[in-house]
């Protein structure tokens, strides 16, 4: 994070009463697992994504560039030689299933990985478990930080690289009255933490805030609030089906895009598909990725992509991308972690050590160049602003102009700084499993 963030967010009066105590799993329960890797067998990972239920619209197609990305890895050789073999799982968009599929693909299956969640509840309904067996998570989206595991690498953006950019500009275009609606899990609650920080900086005014069940897809109280209230935009952290079904009641209830646009971190080309591109036409996006970024290797990635076996959704998005891209820092961690330890001597832990710092080019990362960051495990991204044309296309309205360092602690710096081996707290104590 460059000293201006860091700075504009230790200054805000905000900031100090956000300070949280941090949830810190008990890691006497964690239990010595080795290694799950032989010669000359394939290289075994879980792919835990929601192939049915609310969560299926994003989710579905994590599951499918993931296919994708490994045909692509075993087609060029695979990982030192071997294949990797993907075991699929549905979640049913059902945390339950989330954390019991999560034991499964560790102790039955044997995988040395597992890519996976879209929702922070899906993902803090696994992490103990993947601790507790010294296993590794790839969490490829979006999430609130304020997380500091030794067992998880993630690909999408934190809260800094996220709506930081997305707040001031939508109150510099629109204005600065805002309503928030999210759905009502700890994603929302605590991105919306990070929003109001963002919002007060910006001299900007919080009109209401809304949180509807996850799944719900009933609308019309919450628009009627938004209606009364009059805000110069609506800020949205809505997910899955839910967010589909608020953006067609907007328009069915008759309020105007361009007076009252909606600045989502969540709705991509693929939602902008199923609810029709009438519907998401003039809102805005904050991510790291649009389909129709201009270079090779994304229009290579896409032309590939919907091209193939996998591409029956008909389009890209920075979810599915995120995705793509773990699938290529696990291919470069582990070869870093076979060179350092042999095969038969990697772990989980080791592949996720390897993994600090490493890059995934241009010529293989449809959004450009990103890497992992050596400390937290968080990517370093270039955040962009689209906003949705009439074709459900988005365009990109505004990009950061250097890569951004993911900061999970932004609006918590009181409370230390994430390290590869912990959190680090201002007082030298070192916390490890944070979440």
């Amino acid at each position: 994070m460059s000293v201006t963030r860091r700075k504009l967010l230790k200054t805000s009066a905000l900031g100090a009463a956000a300070l949280a105590t941090p949830h810190i799993w008990m890691p006497g329960t964690r239990e010595a697992w080795g290694a799950t890797l032989t010669e000359g067998e394939p290289i075994k990972v879980g792919l835990l994504f929601s192939l049915t239920g609310g969560l299926a619209v994003p989710e579905e197609d994590s599951t499918l560039v993931m296919q994708y990305a490994i045909d692509e890895i075993n087609a060029a050789g695979g990982v030192a030689g071997l294949p990797i073999d993907p075991v699929i799982v549905d979640a049913k968009s059902d945390f339950k299933v989330y954390s019991e599929k999560t034991r499964e693909l560790i102790l039955r299956d044997k995988v040395t990985s597992i890519f996976g969640c879209y929702t922070s509840a899906s993902r803090k309904a696994v992490l103990p478990t993947i601790m507790q067996r010294d296993n590794l998570l790839f969490y490829p989206t979006c999430y609130e930080g304020a997380e500091c595991t030794q067992n998880t690498i993630c690909t999408g953006p934190l809260a800094n690289q996220h709506s930081f950019d997305l707040i001031p500009y939508m109150v510099e275009q629109f204005g600065p009255r805002v309503f928030f609606v999210g759905s009502n899990y700890v994603w929302p609650k605590e991105s919306n933490k990070n929003a109001k920080i963002w919002l007060e900086n910006a001299n900007g005014e919080l009109l209401g805030e809304e949180y509807i069940p996850l799944g719900s897809s009933e609308f019309g109280p919450v628009l009627e609030k938004i209606r009364a209230a009059n805000p110069d935009f609506i800020f949205s952290t809505v997910v899955g089906a839910s967010d589909i079904a608020f953006h067609r009641q907007f328009k069915q209830a008759g309020l105007n895009v361009d007076t009252m646009p909606i600045a989502s971190l969540t709705t991509g080309e693929i939602e902008t598909k199923a609810m029709g591109a009438e519907f998401g036409a003039g809102h805005f996006l904050s991510a790291p990725y649009f389909q129709n970024m201009e270079n090779e290797t994304n229009a290579k990635f896409v032309e590939g992509f919907l091209s193939s076996k996998y591409g029956k959704n008909g389009t890209t998005h920075y979810n599915m991308e995120e995705t793509y891209i773990s699938a290529y820092v696990f291919k470069a961690a582990l070869e870093k972690a076979i060179e350092m330890h042999g095969i038969e001597d990697v772990t989980p832990r080791k592949i996720r050590d390897a993994a600090a710092g490493v890059r995934v080019e241009a010529d293989v990362s449809p959004e450009g160049l990103v890497w992992i960051d050596e400390n937290n495990f968080n990517t370093w991204l270039v955040p962009k602003i689209g906003q949705c044309q009439p074709d459900g296309s988005f365009k990109i309205v505004k990009e950061a102009p250097e890569h951004v360092a993911p900061d999970p602690y932004s609006i918590y710096p009181d409370l230390g700084t994430c390290t590869a081996d912990g959190l680090l707290a201002p007082d030298g104590t070192l916390k490890t499993d944070v979440i």
